[in-house]
Formats: C-alpha cells, structure tokens, sequence
C-alpha cells in the first residue's frame, strides 16, 4: 500500500468502513453512559436552579462524541476534515458552576474512549468518577452558612448586635460595613449552633436595631 492509497476513498468504502454491529454496540454503550452520567449530574447537583436541558445535553454530548470519533477512526481523510471544521465552532453559553465543566469533559472523554474501543476502560472509569462524586459532590460542612444583614442607628447599637451574635452563634464575621449618617449596615458571616433561628427575632428587639435579615448561601463571598 502507498501513501496515496491511504488517502483514497469511494463512497461504498465510507459506507461499509464502520460495521452496523460496531455502530449499534458503541451508540447503545454511549446512551448507557450518558444517562449515567445525568443521573450522577442529578444527584450531585447543589446550584441554586436545576437545569434538565443541561442533563439531557450530557446524554447527547456523549452520543456526539462517539459518532464523531467512530467516523474520524474510521477515515484519514475524514479525520483532517473534522479538525478543521470543529475548528471554526464557538460555543458562547457561559458555564455558571465549575461543577459543569466537569460533567461536560466526562461526558466528552466517555464518548472518545468508548468509540476508540476501549469499553471497559469507559465503563470502569465513568463508573469510578459517578462513585467518587456521589460521595463528595454532596458533602456540606455540619454548620451551614448564614449571612446576616443588620441596620442599626450608630456605633453602641452596632457593638450590641456584634456581641449578642458572639453569643448566640458558633462563629460570627463581619463580611462588610457600610456606614451612613445615623445609619450602620452591617454583613455578617454566622454559623448557628443548632437549627434554631428565633435570636434573629430577639435581634430585632435591641436598642437601636431597625431591621435584620438572615439569609442562607453557599459560602461563597462576592466581595
């Protein structure tokens, strides 16, 4: 065979070039994987809104994936052609949780080891990585995070409602501080001691204390 022969191709020869059994064996094991890998998606997902258009798009990136690869395996010419044209593609959805990306590189690398032939390595690897995210995707700190945001009068009313929370929560931070005329707003970072959140009520009642809100976040500060 020369190097010309390699580069020579019919269309019967594209046809006949990947077997129906090879086809059918690698798009079920890629459906297979994909909803794997939804169903970890599903289970480990802890953002505000879950998105099942973003589950359904694992399934169908890994069904993709391998019907790109199968075809690219299959011709060197068709492999060339392949590189050029998803060259040009720009994908302009920005990925909101890093936890996202790591779903989508799964299901990308699922799809090229599976046509590539390598099922077992597919199989045992997707199944290693959904365990190991199953057990830590989901782990949360004991005390979860609780922000506090309090507007008291002035500088007295402001040490009573630091000191108050010392005493009423496991650990208390002052996040920011935006001082007015007559007016103090204060974030603060708290950790409660039990799931009792009645002081909140009673912080209402100090002298000088307008209002107070307590709201729950992932621990995440946007400064």
């Amino acid at each position: 065979m020369t190097f010309n022969d390699i580069f020579k191709s019919s269309f019967w020869n594209n046809v006949t070039s990947v077997s129906m059994l090879d086809m059918a064996l690698a798009m079920i094991l890629a459906f297979g994987l994909g909803m794997f890998i939804f169903y970890v998606y599903k289970k480990t997902y802890a953002g505000v809104m879950y998105s099942s258009s973003f589950g359904v798009t694992l399934v169908a990136l890994t069904l993709i994936t391998t019907l790109v690869i199968l075809a690219v395996t299959s011709n060197v010419v068709l492999s060339l052609g392949m590189v050029g044209a998803l060259s040009i593609v720009r994908f302009r959805t920005a990925i909101k949780e890093p936890m996202d990306i790591a779903f989508l590189f799964w299901s990308i690398a699922a799809g090229i080891v599976l046509a590539a032939g390598m099922i077992p390595l597919a199989v045992f690897g997707s199944v290693m990585i959904g365990i190991v995210l199953l057990l830590f995707a989901n782990r949360k700190s004991h005390t979860a995070p609780y922000i506090v945001v309090v507007t008291c009068d002035g500088h007295d009313s402001e040490k009573n409602v630091t000191e108050y929370l010392k005493q009423h929560t496991a650990k208390t931070q002052v996040k920011s501080k935006t001082a007015r005329k007559g007016e103090v707003e204060l974030n603060m970072e708290i950790r409660l001691k039990d799931d009792n959140t009645d002081f909140i009520n009673e912080l209402t009642e100090l002298q000088g204390v307008e209002h107070a809100v307590l709201v729950s976040y992932n621990g995440d500060y946007m400064g």
